[in-house]
C-alpha cells in the first residue's frame, strides 16, 4: 500500500480508468478485458483495500482476479486477444505515431516482454464441461 496520498489517488483513478476500458472490452472485441481487470486489481491492491475487495468480490470481474492470484492464469481466448490487441496497437504506434528508432525499440521490447509473460502464464479452461471434454 502506498503511503503518499497523491500517489494513492492517482493509482485509484488509474484503476477505475482501467475498469472502464475493460467494460468497453466486454462489448468491443479488440479491447482486452482480462489484462485491464488484472491491472485494476494491481492498482487497487497498491492504493485501496476497499476498492481491491470490491473488485475481487465483483460478480463479473472477480473471477479474473481470483484465478490470476490463485495461479490459474488466463483463458486461451483472453491470452490470444490480449497479445493480438497489444501487438496491433504497438505496430500502429511504431509505424504511424513515431519515426524515432529508440521509441520503436522500446515498443518492441515491451511487446516481447508482455508476450513472454502472457505465454508463460498458466492457461485454464473456463467451465467444468470443457475440462471434462478435454480429459476424454
Amino acid at each position: 500500500m502506498v503511503k503518499n496520498r497523491f500517489a494513492q489517488i492517482l493509482l485509484i483513478i488509474a484503476g477505475f480508468l482501467s475498469i472502464a476500458i475493460a467494460i468497453l472490452g466486454i462489448f468491443l472485441p479488440l479491447i482486452p478485458t482480462t489484462p485491464l481487470v488484472l491491472l485494476a486489481g494491481y492498482l487497487f491492491g497498491k492504493s485501496s483495500k476497499k476498492f481491491h475487495l470490491w473488485l475481487i468480490n465483483n460478480k463479473i470481474f472477480g473471477k479474473y482476479i481470483k484465478n490470476y492470484q490463485a495461479g490459474n492464469g488466463m483463458t486461451r481466448r483472453s491470452k490470444i486477444t490480449a497479445i493480438t490487441t497489444m501487438w496491433a496497437v504497438l505496430l500502429i504506434s511504431g509505424i504511424w505515431a513515431t519515426n524515432v528508432l529508440f521509441i520503436r525499440l522500446i515498443l518492441a521490447t515491451v511487446g516481447i516482454g508482455v508476450t513472454i509473460h502472457l505465454l508463460r502464464m498458466p492457461t485454464y479452461v473456463e467451465d467444468k464441461l470443457k475440462i471434462e471434454l478435454n480429459e476424454e
